[in-house]
């Protein structure tokens, strides 16, 4: 068994335009201060990461290393959710994605697509000169929009749906191939790839490639009312990275699972600070580690009540509360004999003869 490794931290949620949020060196000593010892980090700010110099220069990536080792951090996984989403974008969603994409490509769909898988492609290529095997992405959505049937399921639509997503995924699988690097789509409410069985229509969709994998996420599974611990059970040989994120569901008589286009408190599905939450990840970290997750626990912080800096440093101990230094011997080691010559007795059988 191997011992995950943790704690890691997502930064999306804590960049900003002041110091020490604005730069990574910033972010790094910051981090660091808190107990982690990773950092996923996102390509969608140059200033932070240059995801362009990184695929080209192998320099660049080890002044990113470098800089990050004086502050006893490495980085988990690059992270392209933005770009990831923008492969794959329904008509329906068009102006409230356009802003994920430079000023020049909005209201340009198809410049826009290709730009976005440009964009996953370089990660691939930063993530090899990086010393990285995971990278942390979203799949896009086609189908999203007819989540409810009505009208009526659409069998037809919804195979060419996902045919249209794998074969604009199939090549960045490949080029993710050629660099050693697993892609990890994130199961999420809004994008096709949200659930067990959406991702088995993908991944057939995609003859079983094995960069086609996932980023496990308790969170958004929960408020699907799916049971995540079964869904290790199921998947856990495609799970390659791990976002610790709570979640709770309080049931009642006005809103359910769709949230009644309601602000994220008022919803009976929402997100919590880890601890904070229903999700049992004592359970979680077990099945995690009983089946060899060669990963890093990353904190990703979205509550819609604690304050982010609390949530921050509370989430990095809590991580490192819930990793489990898995045994390197049984307990029962010290009662085990050699008794090798006397099977046949121990099981009241004679000798064979010689």
């Amino acid at each position: 068994m191997k011992t995950l490794k943790g704690p890691g931290i997502f930064l999306s949620q804590f960049i900003g335009a002041d110091a020490p949020f604005n730069s990574l060196e910033g972010l790094a000593k910051w981090a660091s201060a808190l107990g982690f010892q990773a950092l996923q980090i996102p390509c969608n700010h140059p200033a932070i990461f240059d995801l362009q110099r990184a695929a080209t220069s192998q320099t660049y990536c080890d002044e990113v290393l470098g800089l990050l080792k004086q502050y006893g951090l490495s980085i988990s996984e690059l992270s392209t959710h933005l770009e990831g989403q923008l492969i794959a974008v329904h008509p329906a969603h068009d102006a409230a994605f356009d802003n994920f994409s430079p000023a020049h490509l909005r209201g340009k769909r198809e410049a826009r697509t290709a730009w976005a898988i440009e964009q996953v492609k370089h990660a691939a290529a930063a993530s090899s000169k990086l010393g990285l095997t995971a990278h942390a992405t979203f799949s896009g959505s086609l189908a999203w929009p007819y989540v409810y049937p009505w009208p009526p399921h659409n069998p037809q639509l919804l195979d060419e749906a996902f045919k249209e997503l794998a074969r604009r995924w199939q090549p960045v699988l490949d080029v993710y191939d050629q660099h050693g690097v697993d892609v990890c789509y994130e199961l999420h409410p809004g994008e096709d790839l949200h659930d067990g069985a959406t991702f088995e229509r993908f991944l057939e969709q995609v003859k079983h490639h094995p960069r086609c994998n996932i980023l496990f996420d308790p969170s958004h599974l929960h408020l699907q009312h799916i049971d995540y611990l079964q869904f290790i059970d199921i998947y856990h040989s495609r799970i390659k990275a791990f976002h610790v994120k709570d979640a709770e569901y309080q049931r009642n008589g006005r809103s359910g699972v769709y949230g009644g286009y309601q602000n994220w408190i008022d919803r009976a599905g929402r997100f919590r600070s880890p601890g904070d939450g229903q999700i049992d990840f004592k359970s979680i970290f077990s099945k995690l580690a009983q089946y060899d997750f060669n990963g890093w626990a990353v904190l990703e912080w979205e509550c819609c009540l604690k304050d982010a800096e609390t949530g921050a440093r509370e989430g990095a101990e809590f991580i490192q509360r819930h990793i489990i230094p898995v045994a390197s011997r049984a307990f029962d080691d010290f009662a085990a004999q050699d008794d090798s010559g006397s099977i046949r007795a121990q099981l009241g059988l004679r000798e064979e003869p010689k």
